[in-house]
């Protein structure tokens, strides 16, 4: 099928300067100040790029490999990287990416069409991260390479969020895991504590209880600036007032940026600390697990939604710091109906909404995101305000990784859980779509939701190549899992980027989060 020229782009990439970190054993010392050291609150335990897909470890993604296309800024746009432009077909199905001249792997080898192929196809096979995007419109031994730096995509139908999810097509080093491949596992195991990537750092070290070391790749493609760390290190570091005294001592050069808003406060006053402000796309919500009674029932639902104090939380727990956020997308995007309001804290209609309820009330499970201030203050506040409706709720907390590993099925997730929607491509199908979409249940979806009417409203909204149709309809979606109370939808999170002042050249990106650190550049004078 001809492909024509309609949506090619071409960028010439002269960028900028690093990132980094610095640390973590016994290896030859980086030069002295070429050094980065990045703190975060969640654990490394896996740093395979096609089963991870969370922002706690985008890292790992951003740092390690490089997809066709990459986000950068904030609000993000998306650039070429691995391919120098693109082309789509005239009826939207077949998509044809030329690969840049003079990338490569870490080991020095090419990289081709034909690790694209199969980066590919093994996201399809492992249906793990970010397989749950492709999943309906790409399917395996579609996807070709036409020579070594062309690949074509040959989709099922055609997909209005392809190309924004290009981006998280990272591609690995074909000839290198197929070495460790062993029974048709496409060397999970292997990749779960190695590295295959191009990107802009190569690993050096791993421990899946510390972190990970890497130094960097001199040959990048994209260039270096004139200061660039020799060496990064993202390293976990669980407890959030150690995070931050280490960034006051110089032990780190940044940590994540989701910070209680108190710890902003401490760091805006260190004399070594600079606070980078981004208004993110990061909605925090409480998931509801639709499947499970009374939570079927929108009335418990409605009731649910009118027994979170949305005000008191914002004034009180965030001191202000963060917008209101009254439906399941971000406010900074399109696709919300104009003056939607959401819930307010009603008690009295909350009651009213439990008398409507046809199945036998019960304590109700809330589990909190262990060390994240913010999901247990909301969960404590939660259970308080329940009570006072009738309603018992039991609080427990977990690590994310224990949390993520329950919302694979309804059975195991909690009836609640206070967590953030994060931004992983520039769409709303990846908030409300992925809420309430049949075809993420068991993936994507945090709600478990299914109905018909949205399904179907979401499949013209996938396939339409016509924004103002597809404007209305997630429009329209977003209202119907607004009034149906399909989670509550709190806030829209705020980045405060804290880092040494010694840093310079950080780009923030909502679709990273502050993690890609390509551009990081090492102050001088």
């Amino acid at each position: 099928m001809a492909t024509t020229r309609r949506d090619a782009m071409r960028t010439a990439l002269g960028v900028a300067a690093l990132a980094g970190t610095g640390t973590l054993a016994a290896r030859p010392a980086a030069a002295a100040g070429a050094k980065f050291v990045y703190a975060n609150n969640s654990p490394y335990d896996n740093i395979d790029p096609h089963t991870i897909f969370d922002v706690a470890r985008a890292a790992t993604r951003f740092n390690l490999y490089d997809g066709l296309y990459r986000w950068v800024d904030n609000p993000p746009k998306m650039i070429p990287w691995l391919a120098e432009s693109h082309s789509v077909s005239d009826d939207g199905k077949t998509y044809t990416f030329v690969l840049r001249e003079g990338a490569s792997f870490h080991d020095g080898a090419k990289v081709t069409a034909d690790d694209v192929v199969y980066s590919v196809e093994r996201i399809l096979a492992l249906k793990k991260g970010p397989a749950a995007l492709y999943l309906d419109t790409v399917k395996p031994g579609s996807t070709k390479a036409l020579d070594a730096r062309t690949v074509q995509f040959n989709l099922a139908k055609p997909s209005a969020i392809f190309l924004v999810t290009v981006p998280d097509i990272l591609v690995v080093n074909s000839a290198l895991v197929k070495k460790n491949e062993k029974n048709g596992d496409w060397a999970a195991p292997w990749m779960a504590r190695n590295e295959a990537g191009s990107g802009s750092y190569a690993l050096r070290r791993y421990d899946p209880a510390v972190g990970w070391i890497a130094a960097r790749n001199k040959s990048h493609f994209a260039g270096w600036g004139k200061h660039p760390f020799e060496e990064v290190e993202f390293r976990t570091v669980l407890e959030t007032n150690t995070r931050v005294l280490g960034l006051e001592r110089g032990d780190y050069q940044g940590v994540d940026g989701y910070l209680p808003y108190d710890q902003i406060q401490r760091l805006r006053e260190a004399k070594n600390v600079q606070i980078i402000d981004q208004e993110s796309m990061r909605v925090f919500l409480l998931a509801l697990n639709t499947t499970k009674p009374p939570l079927d029932d929108v009335h418990f639902r409605r009731a649910l939604a009118y027994a979170f104090d949305y005000e008191g939380f914002i004034r009180d727990i965030m001191k202000g710091s963060v917008s209101r956020n009254p439906g399941p997308n971000p406010n900074n995007i399109w696709g919300t109906p104009p003056g939607l309001k959401g819930y307010t804290y009603d008690l009295d209609r909350a009651r009213a909404e439990l008398k409507l309820v046809k199945a036998p009330l019960r304590p109700i499970t809330i589990n909190a995101l262990a060390g994240f201030s913010e999901s247990e203050q909301a969960a404590a506040l939660f259970q308080n305000t329940l009570r006072q409706i009738g309603v018992e709720a039991k609080v427990d907390t977990s690590p994310w990784s224990v949390i993520s590993a329950s919302m694979r099925d309804a059975r195991t997730q909690a009836d609640v859980i206070p967590l953030w929607k994060s931004t992983y491509y520039v769409d709303p199908n990846n908030w409300v779509g992925e809420l309430v979409g049949s075809r993420y249940r068991g993936s994507r979806s945090m709600s478990w939701y299914s109905d018909p009417e949205i399904d179907a409203m979401l499949d013209r909204a996938l396939v339409s190549n016509d924004h103002a149709e597809r404007e209305k309809l997630y429009e329209k979606i977003t209202q119907i899992a607004s009034d149906r109370a399909v989670s509550i939808f709190v806030y829209n999170t705020k980045w405060y980027g804290p880092y040494a002042t010694s840093v310079t050249g950080i780009r923030f990106s909502p679709v990273s989060n502050g993690q890609d650190l390509r551009w990081a550049e090492q102050k001088q004078g």
